[in-house]
């Protein structure tokens, strides 16, 4: 079995680029030349040079002592919260600005729902001297003022989405329309592994620098590269393809993509994808889709603004679909809980998104020796006004 993306774009049947034909040559554009970029020594050389000097890494594998004595299991945290920025996101828009410099494009595009990613693609944009759009619902605008504060100070603008639910799904909508009317000095960094191929491809390559570097990590600290768990918090799925990329092939590695059940799986509020979801098509490949019977996309909810997308990136689709990922869902109530867990356990304050990831340990059993890898993919001072308001602090 195959996991990566083919020749023609897709993870299985999932993936494939479902563009208006406005699109069509820039998306054919950067198919064709992505790799080509990506492989030349030149590009290499100043990617991993900026993930080194500028993003902080390699980040830190920390073994996290006390959350693994009350668990009794070997938890390791993948310190992607401490990257500049504060996410895992900087190491792909990292690469995308030096992709669209390569291919000449002047001008920068971005959706974001939590605003980590406006922030890392404003950042990029700021150290490469290049215009920056971002587009972000008018509901995530409110509840993530502080990053909406950032991407205005680093000289970005930001464009509220008014249409739908107004939150990641119609920010994206906007982005790409913004994309259909100025096509040729333009390019859209997308923020996620998401989009038409080459999109998730491209991005979860960029992302691989985390797996990449969880292998060397674990083999200096353990004596094996391999953990035998690998949990990661999924939205549009970039954290998690980028903490799987280099054991997607390893079976004895077993991979948990943690969703957002928001108020319950059932409750009608929720954005568990991998559950609700049916085969269909959004923002220019087919994946899974929380969809209506007449095929209506339905509004997506979470606490976590960056988890309340109603589809998931096309590799995760292949990756639920073949049973290569166990899916784990986790409410609103029980990520605030794990999110304050390890504030209290081990002195760091974790992102809504990655709190999700850290509540699986109250619903599933470890054996003592299992090595788990968790992708800590950002930190919480984004989101501290939802903790105020949630644990009446």
């Amino acid at each position: 079995m195959n996991y990566n993306v083919n020749e023609k774009g897709y993870y299985g049947e999932f993936g494939g680029a479902f563009i208006p034909e406005m699109l069509y040559p820039n998306v054919e554009e950067l198919r064709q030349k992505y790799l080509k970029v990506m492989a030349e020594p030149e590009f290499q050389k100043e990617f991993n040079q900026l993930l080194k000097d500028y993003v902080g890494r390699p980040s830190p594998l920390y073994f996290a002592k006390r959350l693994s004595e009350k668990y009794n299991t070997k938890i390791y945290l993948k310190r992607e919260d401490l990257n500049h920025t504060g996410a895992h996101k900087i190491n792909n828009t990292i690469g995308q600005i030096l992709m669209a410099k390569r291919l000449g494009k002047t001008r920068i595009i971005a959706e974001t729902g939590a605003g980590q990613h406006g922030v890392a693609t404003a950042t990029v944009c700021a150290l490469m001297g290049m215009e920056c759009i971002v587009y972000m619902g008018e509901i995530d605008i409110a509840r993530q003022a502080p990053n909406v504060a950032r991407m205005k100070m680093l000289g970005a603008k930001v464009v509220p989405a008014l249409s739908g639910s107004r939150t990641l799904k119609d920010a994206t909508n906007e982005a790409i329309r913004d994309w259909i009317n100025n096509p040729v000095n333009t390019h859209y960094i997308i923020g996620s592994a998401i989009g038409p191929h080459p999109y998730p491809d491209m991005v979860t390559r960029f992302q691989a620098v985390v797996s990449d570097e969880i292998k060397w990590q674990l083999k200096e600290q353990t004596g094996n590269e391999n953990p035998d768990y690998l949990v990661a918090c999924i939205g549009g799925g970039s954290n998690a393809a980028g903490t799987y990329y280099h054991y997607l092939h390893n079976p004895d590695v077993k991979l948990i993509a943690v969703e957002a059940a928001g108020l319950g799986v059932d409750s009608g509020e929720s954005a568990a994808t991998s559950v609700l979801g049916k085969e269909g098509i959004i923002h220019g490949c087919k994946t899974l889709l929380m969809q209506t019977k007449d095929g209506q996309i339905t509004e997506p909810y979470s606490i976590s603004a960056g988890l309340d997308y109603p589809g998931v990136g096309p590799m995760h689709a292949h990756l639920a679909k073949t049973g290569r990922a166990e899916f784990m869902a986790i409410t609103d109530d029980d990520a605030m809980n794990a999110g304050l867990e390890l504030c209290k356990l081990e002195g760091i304050i974790p992102a809504i998104e990655t709190s999700h990831a850290l509540a699986i340990f109250e619903q599933k059993t470890f054996k003592p020796d299992d090595v788990v890898v968790v992708s800590l993919s950002g930190r919480g001072d984004k989101d501290l006004q939802n903790y105020i308001e949630y644990f009446k602090i």
